[in-house]
């Protein structure tokens, strides 16, 4: 008889309730401005309901203070010539008339 996935399961779960942050669904209700405060990127807030986990929540990335520099693909991309050329008259009058 194999044990390996209840036991996984098991660590997982113990696991769980020793990192991430376990509050009954009373306290979450009364007191999830102060849990959400407290809550840091990668961590979670285990919500239970009579100490059986129910859900999880967890803090969303945090936005990068740095601003992305400009131009960060020059010299990869390349645009044919023949883009700015002009389309011929059937597409430009499928355009126009919508059917395009």
């Amino acid at each position: 008889m194999c044990l390996a996935p209840i036991s996984l399961d098991l660590v997982i779960y113990i696991v769980h309730l020793v990192v991430m942050i376990s509050i009954n669904i009373h306290e979450a209700k009364t007191q999830l401005s102060k849990y959400l405060a407290k809550l840091r990127p990668g961590e979670r807030i285990l919500i239970c309901k009579r100490n059986v986990p129910i859900a999880e929540l967890r803090a969303l990335p945090q936005d990068s203070s740095i601003p992305r520099p400009i131009g960060l693909a020059k010299g990869k991309l390349s645009v044919l010539k023949s883009f700015f050329e002009t389309l011929p008259e059937d597409v430009l009058e499928d355009f126009e008339s919508g059917r395009g």
